[in-house]
C-alpha cells in the first residue's frame, strides 16, 4: 500500500524534520520520503486533512477491553477501533477478563488476533488474581506477556511480591502493583475529604494509597528488578516515586487522566461516572500529580480505559463498579493541560518500559503515526465514545485537541478516510 500525507506538520522531537510542515510518503509500512512537496501520482492513497500534524504512535499502559468473557462490556475488535480512531497504535492491555488472562494460552489468544493496533498483554501475576500463588510467569512472558498485574487487585501478601521481583529478574520481566490497602477503607466510594464528609459517601483514604506504596518500594530495594506502580494519586505517592528513583530504585508510575483533569468536586452529584479507582481527588492531589508529570517524575497519564456495562454502571452510587472509559478523550484532555509539544511527548515516551521498540519520524523507519488536529476545540458528547460501553467520566467537558486516527501495520485508520 502506498500512502501520502499531504502538509503534515510533524511533532517528533528525534526527527530532523520536527516542527515542519512536509509531504510524507509512505510504501509498504516505510517512510520512502519526506519533502516539502511529494507529486500526487496515481495509485497513492492520499491522506488530506484539516490542520494536519503527525507524531510518533501514540502509546497507552493501561486499556482493558473485556474480551475473552466480558464481551458485553467491549471486545478485542471494536476496542482495538476505539484506540486507533484515539490516535494509539499500542495499547497495553490489562488482564481484566473472564477468565482472568493467567496462562500462556490466554497471552497467545490476545497475539493472535490480526488487528490494526498492536495490543501488549499483561498476564496475572498471581493465578486467578487471588493473591495466593504465583502464576506461570516465565510461559506468559515467552508467549508475549509484557508484564505481570493482578487488575486493580492489591497484591496481599508481601513475600509473594518479593519473590515474584527476584524470579522475573532471570529474563528482565515487569512487576506491576496497584498501591491500595483496602482494610483502611474496605467500603470506599470516593476520596475521603471534604466532599465526602458533607455528602455522607464513604472515604477512600490516600493514607490506603500511600502505605501500600511504601511497602513496595521497600520490598523492592531489597530485591532489585523492576516494578510498575499504575495510577498513583496523592502528593506524597509523587515524593514517593521521586525519592525512590534518586535511590536508582528501577520504578515507573503512571496517572490516570481522570485524576489530571478532574477533582473530587465532581462527584457531588452522585454521578457515577466520575467513581473510579484510584478516586479522583482533591485539588492539592490534582496540582501535585499535574507537576509530576511535567517534571518526569511520573512516566506515563494513561487513559485508563475501563469500560463497563450499563447494569453495572448506571445505578446506585454504592453499588456501581468503579470506572470510566477514556480512550477517545485523552488526548483533548492531556492537551487542555499541557502544551501539544509536551503532550506527545508523554502520549509517546517510554515505551522501552515495557519492552517495546519506539519509533520515530525519519526516512526509512517504519510507519507507526499518529494524526491528529491540536487546536480543534469541541464539547466531548456521548457520540464521540467509539467504545462499546459509554460509561465515561468526559461526557460534556469541553477538550482541546483531537485524533483522526493512525497509520500502523500498514493500515490506514483515519476517521472519515
Amino acid at each position: 500500500m502506498s500512502i501520502l500525507l499531504k502538509s503534515a506538520k510533524i511533532v517528533d522531537a528525534k526527527s530532523k524534520f520536527n516542527g515542519k510542515t512536509q509531504d510524507i510518503l509512505i510504501d509498504k509500512g516505510k517512510i520512502q520520503e519526506i519533502s516539502s512537496n511529494i507529486s500526487d501520482s496515481k495509485g497513492k492513497e492520499k491522506i488530506i486533512l484539516k490542520n494536519l500534524h503527525i507524531s510518533p504512535g501514540w502509546f497507552d499502559s493501561s486499556v482493558c477491553f473485556g474480551e475473552p468473557g466480558l464481551e458485553e462490556r467491549e471486545t478485542l475488535s471494536n476496542g482495538s477501533k476505539a484506540a486507533a480512531f484515539s490516535g494509539f497504535t499500542d495499547v497495553v492491555l490489562n488482564p481484566e477478563t473472564s477468565p482472568y488472562l493467567d496462562t500462556k494460552a490466554d497471552i497467545i489468544y490476545v497475539k493472535s488476533q490480526k488487528l490494526p493496533v498492536n495490543i501488549h498483554p499483561l498476564g496475572c501475576l498471581t493465578k486467578e488474581a487471588k493473591s495466593k500463588e504465583l502464576a506461570d510467569l516465565y510461559e506468559m512472558y515467552e508467549s508475549g506477556a509484557v508484564g505481570f498485574y493482578d487488575f486493580k487487585k492489591p497484591l496481599l501478601n508481601p513475600n509473594l511480591l518479593k519473590i515474584a521481583l527476584q524470579y522475573v529478574q532471570n529474563f528482565d520481566g515487569l512487576i506491576l502493583s496497584f498501591p491500595f490497602e483496602k482494610s483502611l477503607c474496605p467500603e470506599g466510594q470516593m476520596h475521603e475529604g471534604i466532599v465526602s464528609t458533607n455528602y455522607g459517601l464513604k472515604g477512600i483514604s490516600s493514607l490506603s494509597e500511600e502505605l501500600m506504596l511504601k511497602r513496595d518500594l521497600k520490598i523492592l530495594e531489597y530485591t532489585g528488578g523492576k516494578i510498575h506502580i499504575p495510577c498513583i494519586s496523592t502528593e506524597e505517592s509523587v515524593k514517593l516515586i521521586k525519592e525512590a528513583k534518586n535511590n536508582k530504585l528501577n520504578v515507573s508510575c503512571s496517572v490516570s487522566i481522570n485524576n489530571l483533569f478532574f477533582n473530587d468536586e465532581k462527584l457531588k452529584d452522585f454521578d457515577t461516572r466520575f467513581k473510579v479507582m484510584p478516586p479522583i481527588r482533591d485539588e492539592r492531589h490534582q496540582k501535585a500529580l499535574v507537576k509530576g508529570v511535567s517534571d518526569g517524575t511520573i512516566d506515563f497519564v494513561t487513559s485508563d480505559h475501563s469500560p463497563i456495562d450499563i447494569d453495572n454502571k448506571k445505578t446506585d452510587f454504592e453499588n456501581s463498579l468503579f470506572g470510566s472509559t477514556g480512550l477517545e478523550s485523552i488526548f483533548g484532555a492531556l492537551n487542555s493541560i499541557f502544551k501539544v509539544e509536551k503532550s506527545i511527548d508523554i502520549l509517546t515516551r517510554g515505551k522501552n518500559i515495557f519492552g517495546i521498540k519506539e519509533t520515530n519520524i525519519n526516512i526509512g523507519e517504519n510507519a507507526n503515526l499518529s494524526l491528529f488536529d491540536p487546536e480543534h476545540k469541541y464539547l466531548f458528547t456521548k457520540e464521540n465514545v467509539i467504545s462499546k460501553s459509554k460509561n465515561s467520566c468526559f461526557i460534556n467537558s469541553n477538550l482541546n485537541g483531537k485524533a483522526y486516527g493512525i497509520i500502523s501495520n500498514n493500515l490506514v485508520k483515519v476517521l472519515g478516510n
